[in-house]
């Protein structure tokens, strides 16, 4: 009772740890740097053809920048803005380096460098790598199930969570899509595709740890867990979309939505007796080790990785832990059910 009461008290605490940090942003040298930039199209030495745009004779087109770009640049939001601020921003970086300043944020983002246009590269290849991963265990799972495990005469499996696992396993890869599409260009579009795609994730991941871990298989019952976080999932996912895209409100609610999840593999695990109840542990420590890695908040290390970079590295693991506990399950619940129908 003890030992769990701790990792309560460093749930907690890990959900109420977050570092504040300046808007570099506000800076008035970085706002005259973009300024100027959008005027002549260059900072320093570098220069950006979309910036300003020539008619046949050589002459100025008259008009705003924006207004001028072609349709190709608008419609991948590689602009003159874009492009301003973020060599601005490192030229600014670079400034405050050898003053001997700390670096600060930008628009609530750490300064981070940009490898072939990506703005998040490191994060970028561990969601992809964590995308592989999630559907490595799926076939695996996938495989099991139909091919290894024994088979009710309608081909269905004994497993009775076998139809969540698929939707979990599209949901999950939809989620790590996103995220590297948005970790690659963060801009309006997919940050709401990212954001609703996580808060989908996060409320089926609860509705599966109520049903699993209280062994649920009525209907109305599945019914009504479903039904008030369907709910919140949907109200969340319209005010993202429809009417403020608050990031710091989808953080509050993604971590609200997977406390009260660890909350229900941390009952379970303490109380079971599966034979693989080891992973499940380790799982839910795991996860409580890798929310607190998501909170952390620190410039990133040599531009590149920062504390998200971390938290998907810890996600790695925990994706194959994941997937080998499932297994496991499957094995053991259809070995029940198989003496039971003996």
């Amino acid at each position: 009772m003890a030992r769990n009461l701790l990792w309560v008290v460093v749930l907690v605490l890990c959900l109420v740890w977050t570092l504040e940090a300046s808007e570099g942003d506000s800076d008035p040298l970085y706002k005259s740097c973009v300024d100027q930039c959008q005027k002549t199209g260059c900072v320093g030495d570098t220069c950006f053809h979309q910036c300003k745009f020539f008619s046949a004779d050589g002459k100025a087109v008259d008009g705003p920048w924006y207004m001028q770009e072609p349709l190709y640049l608008r419609w991948k939001q590689w602009d003159c803005q874009s492009d301003c601020q973020y060599e601005c921003m490192m030229t600014r970086e670079e400034e405050r380096k050898r003053d001997g300043e700390k670096p600060t944020k930008y628009f609530g983002k750490w300064p981070l460098k940009h490898v072939y246009g990506i703005q998040e590269p490191v994060s970028v290849a561990l969601s992809a790598l964590d995308l592989a991963i999630q559907f490595h265990g799926w076939v695996s799972y996938f495989i099991l199930v139909y091919y290894h495990l024994p088979l009710q005469l309608n081909r269905k499996t004994y497993y009775e969570y076998n139809g969540l696992l698929h939707i979990y396993a599209i949901i999950v890869m939809n989620a790590l899509f996103w995220s590297g599409v948005c970790h690659s260009r963060d801009v309006d579009l997919t940050k709401r595709l990212d954001y609703s795609s996580a808060t989908v994730l996060a409320g089926y991941t609860l509705v599966l740890a109520v049903i699993r871990s209280f062994s649920i298989h009525d209907q109305s019952a599945k019914v009504m867990v479903t039904a008030p976080v369907l709910a919140l999932v949907a109200t969340h996912i319209i005010y993202l979309n429809f009417y403020n895209l608050d990031e710091g409100l989808h953080r509050k609610v993604i971590y609200g939505i997977g406390g009260v999840e660890l909350v229900m593999w941390g009952l379970w695990a303490a109380l079971t007796s599966h034979p693989s109840k080891w992973k499940l542990r380790a799982f839910f420590v795991s996860s409580i080790l890798t929310m607190c890695l998501r909170m952390l908040d620190f410039p990133p290390y040599k531009g590149y990785v920062d504390a998200h970079a971390l938290w998907r590295t810890a996600g790695i693991p925990l994706s194959y832990l994941w997937w080998s506990f499932i297994r496991d399950d499957a094995v053991f619940r259809t070995t029940v059910l198989l003496k039971k129908a003996k």
